[in-house]
């Protein structure tokens, strides 16, 4: 028995879809991270705050205590998922799902990280309490591509240069 191919899920991305994408990303101030161990290869998911600094670009701060830093240290590769679950069935909201690289942003480039800390900062003001600790690090996250899920039945696959802007 042959299973049939499906077919591909995703819409063309729109210039509307996008706007409509950017904008869920834009509202959201946290996320579920997810990253690779390093020991053992098996996927592994954390909730971290979120400053949205762009479109589809965030800043995420991280501890040297938790497992996600130490991978994505190791491998760069992560993926995001942002959105709001309202009331009835949370899969009937909207939602997005990043495949990102992260990058870290060290102290040592003073104007840099002053510029990240001050984004950060302005979308997560109790973390004025922490951030300047010894093992906290700000990490910028750039995709490579973004799956929207606008509800049932919407959803669009933003790659290329549909994630400038």
């Amino acid at each position: 028995m042959t299973d049939a191919p499906r077919p591909d899920p995703f819409a063309d991305a729109t210039p509307d879809i996008v706007a409509e994408a950017a904008a869920v990303f834009a509202a959201c101030r946290h996320g579920a991270l997810a990253t690779i161990a390093p020991g053992d290869g098996w996927p592994q998911a954390t909730r971290v705050g979120l400053a949205p600094v762009g479109r589809f670009r965030g800043l995420i701060l991280v501890s040297a205590l938790a497992a996600h830093t130490a991978a994505l240290r190791a491998d760069p590769r992560c993926s995001l998922l942002v959105g709001e679950a309202g009331k009835g069935d949370p899969l009937a909201h909207k939602r997005l799902t990043l495949k990102c690289r992260a990058r870290e942003i060290f102290r040592e480039d003073a104007e840099g990280y002053a510029v990240a800390r001050a984004a950060y900062l302005s979308a997560q003001p109790k973390a004025k309490l922490y951030i300047d600790l010894g093992d906290f690090a700000l990490m910028a996250l750039a995709p490579e591509s973004v799956s929207f899920n606008g509800g049932f039945g919407r959803a669009a696959r933003i790659e290329g240069e549909m994630l400038a802007g």
